[in-house]
């Protein structure tokens, strides 16, 4: 079994004010869960206006199964328009 924690400090430029940042945080979160269907939240920065961590954890059996589903999201935060990912972290167990 092994296990992917990812994780991704985000800015959020044009976000002025919480609700337009949950608008942002909250579509890439359903967006992540559904195409990829991993575990997300949001881990840190919670009342600020123009950043936000994410959190993403993976389950799988396989190391390279793991690994391509793990790479594969990380892309699609790192494409995603509006946010910039300012860094990643990975951990595999």
């Amino acid at each position: 079994m092994v296990v992917v924690v990812m994780r991704w400090e985000l800015s959020i430029p044009g976000s002025a004010s919480l609700k337009d940042k949950r608008v942002v945080i909250r579509s890439l979160k359903d967006r992540i869960r559904h195409k990829f269907n991993v575990s997300v939240a949001e881990t840190r920065h919670q009342d600020v206006w123009t950043r936000a961590e994410l959190t993403v954890a993976l389950v799988a059996s396989d190391r390279r199964f793991a690994d391509s589903v793990a790479d594969s999201v990380d892309r699609f935060v790192a494409e995603n328009a509006r946010s910039i990912v300012l860094s990643t972290f990975r951990d595999v167990y």
